[in-house]
């Protein structure tokens, strides 16, 4: 279990020493007892001996006796689903903040 923020990670490696899940970058969106962390990551295919194209992943943790545990994610499945969420938080941002 991660102890720092920053050791947070969704790498892994399995019991043939292969990188099955390569993390390829990080943004920690909220920090404290309740984390939330973006990843963009690669998965390695077995069949044609390569990495996947890039998928993205959030994640929840919550720090519980000085260690951080996964709570919650959300895979975001495709390129055109990561852009149809970007779409909608940048026209729900041009809209007037309510009084």
């Amino acid at each position: 279990m991660a102890e720092t923020i920053e050791e947070l990670t969704v790498t892994y490696v399995d019991d043939d020493g292969i990188e099955t899940t390569q993390e390829c970058d990080k943004v920690i969106l909220s920090k404290g007892s309740w984390t939330t962390i973006l990843f963009r990551y690669r998965e390695w295919d077995r069949a044609k001996q390569s990495y996947s194209a890039d998928r993205y992943t959030i994640r929840r943790y919550q720090k519980r006796n000085g260690e951080y545990r996964q709570q919650s994610k959300f895979n975001i499945s495709s390129r055109a689903q990561a852009q149809a969420l970007i779409d909608a938080l940048q026209t729900w941002l041009e809209l007037p903040e309510p009084d």
